[in-house]
């Protein structure tokens, strides 16, 4: 696959099966409550037990504190965390240093300003992965998972000491453009894949990993 995908936020057996025959590289657990794509750790756990060891098991967390982490990684087996919130770049070391696992830092992106951001944190971070960041006044926004893009252009010919890969608005359909534009060799993918909020669809997630290899 020319294109690595990770898909993010899946709640259940079919869409795990799903991401896993159609050569998904990541798949994503969501282990923030307001999500509607947040997991129990006994679902997490049960998901989590599908996934072959070629496949990377991301946790998903917003600013979470150490208990939370250490219960999560207790009961479910995760590869790498991923940090959905605020936390700086000494907390992402924190992180690292006590739990010796990959930190994937989202860095939320609307305009070229934002990149300043994500030079202070790359250094702490094992990958970064660049989202949209939703509008001040978008009600019920999430962290992540909003179903918005960014303009590609704003990434587009930056270099970063960390690989990194594309969110926000993918789907199938713009998955083209999008990497054109943006020079992502990997993509992320939660709200592009489901029928409804937090309800993924085999369907959508077999035509994306498929137009993913196809690039």
């Amino acid at each position: 696959m020319a294109v690595s995908v990770k898909i993010c936020g899946i709640t259940g057996a079919d869409a795990m099966d799903a991401a896993i025959d159609g050569g998904a590289a990541y798949v994503g657990l969501m282990f923030y409550p307001p999500s509607p794509r947040f997991l129990t750790l006994e679902i997490a756990a049960g998901l989590a037990a599908r996934v072959p060891d070629a496949v990377t098991r991301v946790g998903v967390f917003v600013d979470p504190g150490d208990a939370v982490l250490t219960e999560t990684l207790a009961q479910v087996p995760l590869d790498a965390l991923q940090l959905h919130g605020g936390e700086t770049a000494e907390r992402m070391r924190e992180i690292r240093d006590r739990f010796s696992l990959p930190v994937i830092k989202a860095v939320k992106i609307a305009g070229r300003d934002d990149l300043a951001h994500a030079r202070i944190l790359e250094g702490a971070a094992d990958l970064l992965l660049f989202d949209a960041k939703p509008p001040a006044d978008m009600e019920d926004a999430l962290p992540g998972g909003n179903a918005l893009s960014f303009d590609w252009r704003i990434i587009a010919g930056e270099t970063w000491a960390r690989p990194w890969m594309l969110s926000g608005g993918l789907e199938a359909d713009n998955l083209a453009e999008a990497v054109a534009i943006s020079g992502a060799k990997t993509v992320d993918v939660s709200s592009g894949v489901e029928s409804a909020p937090g309800v993924k669809d085999a369907g959508l997630i077999r035509a994306f990993l498929a137009r993913a290899a196809e690039l």
